[in-house]
């Protein structure tokens, strides 16, 4: 497969099958996956200071809460009865539902034990204005491109698994502020994000059925990972290089 530009592939080469769209698919994890990022190098690695922890778990908390808004409006897409009930447990797992607690929860309890104010994390008022324009920009992305690209862009959780279990061993061994039950979140999704990945690869690749339609579905993940990619440059360039901007949390001295 030729070199990748930000937001599509090179078409030279059309894809003519389901099996080289699934191996263009993880060629493009492989090579753009936020796991890559120096910020998670930073993090895992225990070179983070807490304040820059914090900062971190908060502007990721945009992130987790607005997974329930994009997959209620992938399934606003479809007429097919039986894809929007595959789907909508997503919604499930993040907002949870009467008597079961769900991803934004678990995401809350790690704010919190990292000494956050959850009123305050829940406003959103101190995250960064590139999360606040990637994440949104996400939202746009599954309303306003076809329902397969909706469908394609959430691939990235074929490759979640890996960085939980990197996240989980690594924070824990490095940070004495982390502990078992604040990572519970990272724990639940070694689960979930397995059986997500594999529905929304098997979709893909049953409906993709033409070169240009699984080329759509290739800058659909590219899209994706670079949403991801934007939100680990702001939080370098905001609290590893100092560039905090106007309005955004300040970590405490110390």
């Amino acid at each position: 497969m030729n070199a990748m530009t930000a937001f599509s592939i090179n078409g030279a080469a059309p894809l003519q099958n389901a099996e080289e769209l699934e191996a263009a698919l993880r060629q493009i994890g492989a090579a753009r996956y936020h796991n890559l990022h120096p910020f998670h190098r930073l993090l895992h690695g225990g070179k983070l200071n807490k304040g820059q922890v914090q900062a971190w778990a908060l502007n990721r908390y945009y992130y987790q809460s607005t997974i329930p808004i994009k997959d209620a409006v992938v399934i606003s897409r479809f007429r097919d009865r039986a894809t929007r009930v595959e789907w909508r447990h997503r919604i499930e797992d993040h907002d949870g539902d009467l008597g079961s607690e769900g991803g934004i929860e678990r995401w809350l309890k790690l704010t919190e034990g990292l000494g956050l104010d959850s009123a305050y994390v829940e406003s959103t008022e101190g995250i960064l204005p590139a999360t606040r324009f990637a994440v949104d920009a996400y939202v746009h992305f599954v309303r306003d491109r076809t329902p397969l690209e909706a469908i394609a862009s959430s691939l990235t959780e074929l490759f979640a698994p890996n960085l939980h279990e990197e996240r989980i061993s690594g924070m824990l061994a490095h940070y004495e502020f982390v502990n078992p039950e604040i990572m519970s979140y990272f724990k639940r999704r070694l689960e979930q994000a397995p059986r997500d990945a594999n529905f929304a690869l098997d979709y893909v690749k049953r409906h993709a059925t033409t070169p240009a339609e699984r080329e759509a579905v290739c800058n659909a993940l590219i899209f994706k990972t670079n949403v991801l990619w934007a939100q680990l440059d702001a939080l370098h360039h905001a609290y590893v290089d100092g560039h905090i901007p106007p309005g955004a949390f300040v970590p405490r001295a110390g």
